[in-house]
Parts: structure tokens; C-alpha cells; sequence
């Protein structure tokens, strides 16, 4: 699943935009206005969601060839979706998993712009 295509997923779902993630094309819940699926810092190879981190190690243990993460990401609530996952299906339930995730956190505060 590409980025663009994981995205087309992520705004089939409920209270979902597109907006922007550190000046990049993100899905975000319209009523938070969380980023819950963004381009990761290995855009050649994955895509990045928000997910609780006992989520992420069983997706890291149960299927590390999709689910991953670098030491960038390591401790954070994010995970890494390489692009070429055989399991299209599971990738779309983590999209939805995080969507749910992140809908139920409170509403982001405004960045300070410099």
C-alpha cells in the first residue's frame, strides 16, 4: 500500500481531513485535529500511524517485515508500514486501530509560529 493510497483509506473513515504534519500531507481527525497517518522519515520505504506502544511492540513481534520502527521513533506512539506488505488488509485495520487512537485524544493546542 503506498502512502497516497493509505491516505485514500484513512479519509474513508469517520471525522478524518487531510491536512499537514511538519509541512507534509497527513490524515488528521477533523475534531482534534491529530495527525494520525503521516510520511516518515524513510519516505522511500514506509509510511508512519499513531498507535498505543504496547500495540506497536506486538505489531513489531508479530510482524516485523510491515510493522517497524527507528531509533527516531523508538518510545514514541508511532510505528512504521513499509510499502510492500503482503497484508493489505492488517495494514487498513491499523489505520482504523489508529484513527481510534488518536480520535480520543484532546484537541491538539496551536504550534507557536516563529
Amino acid at each position: 500500500m503506498t502512502f497516497d493510497e493509505a491516505v485514500n483509506f484513512a479519509l474513508t473513515l469517520p471525522d478524518t481531513e487531510l491536512g499537514t504534519s511538519y509541512g507534509k500531507p497527513a490524515a488528521k481527525i477533523a475534531s482534534n485535529g491529530r495527525a494520525f497517518l503521516f510520511p516518515s522519515h524513510e519516505p522511500d520505504t514506509s509510511f508512519g500511524v499513531a498507535i498505543d506502544l504496547d500495540t506497536i511492540e506486538i505489531l513489531k513481534a508479530t510482524d516485523p517485515g510491515t510493522f517497524w520502527q527507528t531509533p527516531h521513533y523508538e518510545g514514541w506512539e508511532g510505528v512504521l508500514v513499509r510499502y510492500d506488505s503482503k497484508d493489505a488488509e492488517r495494514v487498513r485495520d491499523v489505520i482504523e486501530r489508529s484513527r481510534a487512537f488518536v480520535a480520543a485524544k484532546p484537541k491538539a493546542r496551536p504550534r507557536k509560529r516563529k
